[in-house]
C-alpha cells in the first residue's frame, strides 16, 4: 500500500480507523475510611435520601418506652425507670432522624446515649433495638469504620460497667453481670454488622447495575446518533456536490447555451429529489423507532445509478469487479456503497480528474473496495465538512474492517476500504459523535 499522507491542498486523506471508549461506570467498593457510596433512593427513606424518617423513628420510640415499662416490672432489681431514664430512651430514638443524613452523628449519639442509660443501672429491654437501627444505617451506608468503633466502644463500656464500675453505679448492691449475657451481646453485635454488610453490598450491586444500564442505554442512544449523522452527511455531501457543480455550470452556460444549461438545471432537480426522499427515509427511523424501514437501504446494486450522477458533475466512472461476486450482508452492502459515494463525492469537490476508477474484489470473507483518480487536487473547497474520511473509517470499524487514502506513487489519489462480510467477533466499536 502506498505511504499515507495529506495531499497538499486536499483536505482529505490518511490512515483511519474506529476509536473506541466506552465510557466506564465506577462501582468499585471503597476501602473502610474512603467515601462511601451513593446509593440510590428507596421508599421511605434510605442511605441515599434526603427525607427525614418521622414514622418509622417515632413508631420505634414508642415500642420503646413501652417495652422497656414492661420489661421493668421483671427486673425489680434494677433502677426503677424514672424521668432521666425515660428521657435518655427518647433521645436515644430520636437521635434516629439523623440516621439517613448524618448516620455517623446518628450512631455514636446513640452508643453514648444507651451507654449513659446502662450507666444510670435502668431495665434491658427494647433500647437494643435503637443501637441495632443505627449500626445497620451506618454501614450500610458505607460508614463501616465508624460503625464499629461506636459499636465496640458501647460494647466494651457495657462490660467495664457490669463487671468493675458496678459497685460505684446505682442500683445499690449490684452484683456483676454474668460473662455469658455479654458473650450474647458480642455475638447480636457480630450479627448485626454481618446483616448491615450484606445489605450494603447488595444495595451497591444495584447501584453499580443502575449505572451499567444507564451507561449502556447512552451508548445504544450515542450510537443510533452516530448513524444518523453518517447516513445524512453522506447523502447530503454526495447529492449537495452535484447540485452544487450542475448549478455552477447552468449559470455559466445560461446566456451562451441555454440548452445545455437545462440540462444542467434538469440534474439538479433530480438529485435534490433523491436527496430528499433519502433524508426521509432516514427521518422516518427518528418517527417511528422500531419499526422497519420502508425502502430498502442503498447498496452496490444502485452504483450504475451512483455513476450516472456522477457522470452529470463531469466525472466518468468505470467500475470493475474482480473474483467472484457474492451476496453482501446489508451492513456491509450499506457500508460498501457509502464509502464508494463519499469517495466520488470528493473526487468531484477536490480533484481535477474527469475519471475515476471503482474495484470490487471480492476475496475469502472479504470485500476489497479500492476507488481511484488520476488527480491532480484542486486544493479547491465545494464547502465539505472535513468529516467524509472520518465517516468511512467509522462505518468500515463498525464492521471490523479499514479505511485507508493517500497519495498513490504515480499521480492521482486512491481510498481503499477492506470490509468483511462476515460478522465481527466483538462489538461495534464506539466512536464519539460527529461534529
Amino acid at each position: 500500500m502506498e505511504e499515507q499522507h495529506t495531499r497538499p491542498g486536499r483536505p482529505w486523506g490518511g490512515h483511519l480507523r474506529g476509536r473506541s471508549g466506552p465510557p466506564w461506570a465506577d462501582g468499585r467498593p471503597r476501602g473502610w475510611g474512603g467515601p462511601p457510596h451513593r446509593l440510590p433512593r428507596f421508599p421511605g427513606g434510605g442511605p441515599a435520601s434526603g427525607r427525614l424518617p418521622w414514622v418509622s423513628t417515632v413508631l420505634l420510640a414508642v415500642f420503646v418506652l413501652v417495652g422497656t415499662a414492661y420489661a421493668a416490672r421483671q427486673q425489680p432489681d434494677r433502677t426503677a425507670l424514672d424521668a432521666l431514664g425515660r428521657a435518655l430512651l427518647l433521645v436515644s430514638a430520636a437521635l434516629l432522624l439523623l440516621r439517613t443524613r448524618h448516620p455517623v452523628l446518628c450512631v455514636f449519639g446513640v452508643s453514648a446515649t444507651v451507654l449513659a442509660y446502662f450507666a444510670g443501672g435502668y431495665p434491658y429491654g427494647p433500647v437494643f433495638l435503637v443501637v441495632a437501627v443505627a449500626g445497620f444505617a451506618a454501614i450500610a451506608a458505607g460508614h463501616r469504620r465508624a460503625a464499629w468503633w461506636a459499636l465496640g466502644s458501647l460494647w466494651v463500656g457495657h462490660v467495664l460497667i457490669a463487671h468493675w464500675l458496678y459497685r460505684l453505679l446505682p442500683p445499690p448492691g449490684d452484683r456483676a453481670a454474668p460473662w455469658g449475657q455479654e458473650l450474647v451481646i458480642a455475638a447480636f453485635v457480630v450479627a448485626l454488622c454481618a446483616a448491615a454488610e450484606l445489605a450494603r453490598v447488595r444495595r451497591e450491586q444495584w447501584a453499580r447495575q443502575g449505572a451499567e444500564r444507564a451507561a449502556a442505554e447512552q451508548r445504544r442512544k450515542n450510537e443510533e446518533r452516530l448513524r444518523i449523522a453518517r447516513e445524512l452527511h453522506d447523502v447530503l455531501a454526495h447529492s449537495l456536490s452535484v447540485i452544487h457543480v450542475q448549478a455552477g455550470m447552468g449559470l455559466a452556460l445560461l446566456d451562451t447555451d441555454p440548452e445545455q444549461a437545462r440540462s444542467a438545471l434538469t440534474t439538479v432537480k433530480a438529485a435534490s429529489k433523491e436527496a430528499l426522499g433519502e433524508v426521509r427515509q432516514v427521518l422516518d427511523t427518528l418517527r417511528t423507532p422500531g419499526d422497519a424501514p420502508r425502502t430498502p437501504a442503498p447498496g452496490l446494486d444502485r452504483l450504475p445509478e451512483l455513476a450516472e450522477q456522477a457522470a452529470s458533475a463531469g466525472l466518468t466512472v468505470e467500475v470493475r469487479r474482480e473474483g467472484t461476486p457474492v451476496a453482501l450482508p446489508p451492513g456491509a452492502d450499506l457500508a460498501a456503497f457509502r464509502i464508494v459515494q463519499e469517495a466520488l463525492t470528493n473526487v468531484v469537490r477536490h480533484s481535477g480528474a474527469r475519471t475515476a476508477t471503482v474495484r470490487l474484489g471480492y476475496g475469502a470473507g472479504l470485500l476489497d473496495l479500492r476507488i481511484d483518480d488520476p488527480g491532480p487536487a484542486t486544493g479547491g473547497d465545494a464547502g465539505g465538512s472535513g468529516n467524509g474520511l472520518v465517516g468511512m473509517g467509522e462505518r468500515a470499524a463498525a464492521l471490523g474492517g479499514t479505511v485507508e487514502a493517500g497519495p498513490r506513487r504515480d499521480g492521482g489519489f486512491r481510498v481503499r476500504a477492506t470490509l468483511p462480510l462476515t460478522a465481527p467477533p466483538t462489538a461495534p466499536l464506539t466512536t464519539e459523535e460527529t461534529s
